[in-house]
């Protein structure tokens, strides 16, 4: 008798458009793909279906899909003792070669534990051997830090999917050899890391010191990356209702960022700066069009691409309508909030992060309060009803001055909506997202902590005390708990991996950490050497080290740099 969870898979399947089915006695490589969160989350992340669809599309391999259960389902899986199943033919894991996992976000790694027990897989690589499928980390996680996950997975594709599969699914397809002579050859990949073959070393305080390995064995791994986006769509290859963009059509337009904001691990992990052309976009855009009436288009930075009017105006003219990531603050025109207004927008989002100039110049935001309330105005005077507004509190060297900017910002920013509001007819509103600083890997803050638990708690009330004055306008705001967890799975080594399973069980991390003999506040909150090695640094970015450390100095000092041009990988800035 099919319990819950099966029957919720085949209604979801029985959904959705462009699912591939293969048979499986088929002569195939087979691939579990695994969304470590719900199928909600998975299907609306393109990363996630762009590697489905390069893998299916080859006649050597097979690849299904699963996903964490929804909350409300955990429960039956263990009362009547379901696996979990994949949503194309209701297969479990231990029924594929290779168990592909997808890791977009550092907190989705405390649902690998149930993944692992639903699927009756032991979750510690060394427990492993022989008897099941080799586990592969993809994903950006996979090469901003898998060292928390090193003694977990067998293997990690450091960099984009396109350049990495093609060579790594044919080694694995066309080998015989034993398990650990097969990832010895498969370290010899470009793109690939082995954990097994690297020992990390800490020293008697417990600080990481490296990582030792034989000198055959590269030192680090040089991330990949796909150097011509029109080569490989990117795209809603699968269509489904249940998810969060379940009403469009998402196609991604680029890939990286120019602007080196100093807090962003994008703008650094994803050098250099590439879009598709507008061609190719359109040719996507058509196809998207056949099953939605709405073309969401993705980037780190949408509102930068080189002809985003003409893009706009091309989905315009087949009767589509348009859903944006993100808009420009300092190059916003009356032609584009034109076209927003004509794909019925009613909300739209901009990012200032700082209320005031001096931590603009500090993260490198490159925008002044007077293109932000120019944008501001011609969004109001456009007739888009809402906005939002992004912030980020517990910058390094933040003070009171910087939270009143924000308040003073925000004060200033609701007069133009409310003028606007009263010219149209319409009241709108406006919402505060405020969310504490997390020092990234790779990026020029990551040498620096996270502000402390009390500061952010004094910081949140003051702000959401002032905000609820002003007319019309709301805060909403991540957990301090769940950002500060965040911070830890970040920054950690392999030792945080072992913490997983019970950290999954709800075990408070504080404790959990003294437990164990970590020092939560090493991780979390304190400021590191210019020398001090991390473990993420296993990782060959592109970027020099030099470089990131050089551009903190300049933070601390208050010098901008000017975004660095399209093809410039080294530094992440041309000329310098």
């Amino acid at each position: 008798m099919a319990t819950k969870p099966v029957e919720k898979n085949r209604i979801r399947r029985a959904q959705e458009q462009g699912t591939v089915f293969h048979s499986w006695n088929e002569d195939r490589f087979r691939i579990a793909l695994v969304y470590p969160n719900t199928y909600s989350q998975g299907m609306s992340n393109l990363g996630f279906q762009t590697v489905y669809h390069l893998i299916n599309k080859r006649d050597d391999c097979h690849c299904e899909r699963f996903f964490m259960p929804d909350k409300e389902d955990i429960a039956e899986h263990k009362r009547t003792g379901t696996p979990l199943l994949s949503i194309e033919s209701e297969r479990q894991f231990k029924e594929f070669d290779l168990i592909a996992l997808s890791v977009s976000f550092e907190n989705d790694y405390l649902n690998l534990p149930l993944i692992f027990e639903l699927s009756a897989i032991p979750f510690f690589s060394i427990e492993r051997k022989n008897l099941y499928p080799l586990v592969l980390l993809g994903g950006v996680c996979a090469f901003i830090n898998p060292e928390p996950l090193a003694d977990i997975v067998d293997l990690v594709a450091v960099g984009e999917a396109e350049p990495i599969l093609p060579p790594l699914l044919d080694a694995l397809i066309q080998s015989a050899a034993s398990r650990t002579d097969l990832l010895a050859r498969l370290l010899e990949l470009p793109g690939v890391y082995v954990p097994q073959f690297y020992t990390p070393d800490y020293s008697d305080s417990g600080q990481f010191v490296g990582l030792n390995h034989e000198l055959s064995v590269p030192a680090r791994i040089l991330r990949l990356y796909a150097p011509d986006l029109d080569t490989a769509p990117s795209r809603s290859f699968i269509q489904t209702e249940d998810t969060e963009f379940g009403n469009m059509a998402l196609t991604e337009v680029s890939r990286g960022c120019s602007r080196g904001c100093r807090f962003c691990a994008a703008g650094y992990v994803y050098l250099p700066p590439r879009q598709r052309s507008l061609d190719n976009l359109l040719e996507q855009v058509d196809v998207g069009l056949n099953q939605r009436d709405r073309i969401g288009l993705v980037a780190a930075a949408v509102a930068d691409y080189s002809q985003i009017d003409e893009l706009q105006q091309g989905i315009l003219a087949r009767n589509g309508k348009i859903s944006m990531s993100s808009l420009r603050l300092d190059a916003l025109t009356v032609s584009e909030v034109e076209n927003l207004k004509k794909a019925d927008h009613k909300t739209v989002s901009i990012a200032p992060e700082a209320g005031s100039q001096r931590l603009r110049d500090y993260i490198n935001k490159g925008i002044s309060e007077e293109q932000i309330l120019s944008a501001t105005q011609l969004l109001a005077a456009g007739g888009i009803k809402n906005i939002k507004l992004y912030f980020i509190i517990g910058f390094p060297d933040e003070r009171e001055e910087d939270i009143a900017a924000i308040l003073d910002l925000v004060t200033k920013i609701s007069a133009l909506w409310r003028d606007a509001g009263r010219q149209q007819g319409s009241l709108g509103t406006i919402t505060l997202s405020v969310n504490p600083f997390i020092p990234k890997p790779f990026t020029p803050l990551q040498w620096t902590g996270m502000a402390g638990e009390k500061s952010l708690k004094q910081k949140y009330r003051r702000l959401q005390s002032a905000i609820a004055q002003i007319p019309n306008t709301r805060m909403i705001n991540e957990s301090i708990r769940f950002a500060r967890l965040q911070t830890f799975l970040s920054r950690g080594d392999r030792r945080i991996g072992q913490l997983l399973p019970q950290l999954a069980e709800g075990k408070n991390l504080k404790h959990l950490c003294r437990e164990v003999g970590l020092d939560l506040e090493y991780f979390v909150t304190t400021e590191r050497d210019e020398h001090e090695l991390f473990p993420w640094e296993v990782i060959d970015q592109g970027v020099d080290r030099d470089y990131l450390w050089r551009e903190y100095q300049k933070a601390q000092q208050g010098e901008a740099t000017v975004p660095c041009a399209p093809g410039c990988r080294r530094c992440g800035v041309c000329g310098e």
